[in-house]
């Protein structure tokens, strides 16, 4: 669902892709306006994604790619033995509130880590990784554009299972929201 993204300072291309992750956050967290937590654990649909879910894997993506690219072991270390805790309640992120206050300080964190670059060009060693070629290395350039293709895509699995649960599209939802701001 579009939104508009307000015009970046002339030249701050880092401002500019961080006001379109931004709006992708904004167009996942709009999908759990008005939501129970229960709620926000249904799985309506052919997929077995829930909104809770989908919102706590995107926290923890962006938390790790920018862990990634600042070189750091990740905060929260996933493999195939515990990948799909990224989608379901842990202690700490058991509740929709719980997960939006951590991506809060996640998003805060990557803000902080991307205006203290002097610019986009810096380079990082992706992770191993059986789907990274090895010694690849990417720009923070990429890291952004990749966290708003990610965020992205998971925000039109939330528009999909939102609609499933109660019949609210992302209009009506960015109606609601701009309401009651």
């Amino acid at each position: 669902m579009p939104t508009l993204v307000n015009q970046e300072a002339h030249g701050d291309e880092a401002g500019a892709l961080l006001g379109f992750l931004d709006a992708q956050r904004g167009a996942v967290r709009r999908t759990l306006h008005g939501l129970t937590d229960e709620q926000a654990l249904l799985k309506p649909s052919a997929s077995e994604l829930s909104l809770f879910g989908v919102l706590k894997h995107v926290a923890e993506v962006e938390q790790a790619w920018v862990e990634d690219a600042k070189q750091v072991p990740h905060s929260i270390p996933r493999d195939h033995s515990n990948f799909h805790l990224s989608f379901e309640p842990e202690e700490g992120r058991a509740t929709v509130k719980d997960v939006l206050a951590f991506w809060d300080g996640v998003a805060a964190e990557t803000e902080k880590f991307i205006r203290s670059l002097p610019d986009l060009n810096g380079t990082f060693p992706l992770p191993p990784a059986p789907w990274f070629p090895e010694g690849s290395v990417r720009s923070m350039r990429f890291l952004l554009l990749t966290l708003i293709q990610e965020i992205g895509r998971h925000a039109g699995h939330a528009d999909i299972v939102r609609e499933t649960i109660d019949g609210k599209t992302a209009f009506e939802l960015i109606a609601a929201t701009a309401a009651e701001r």
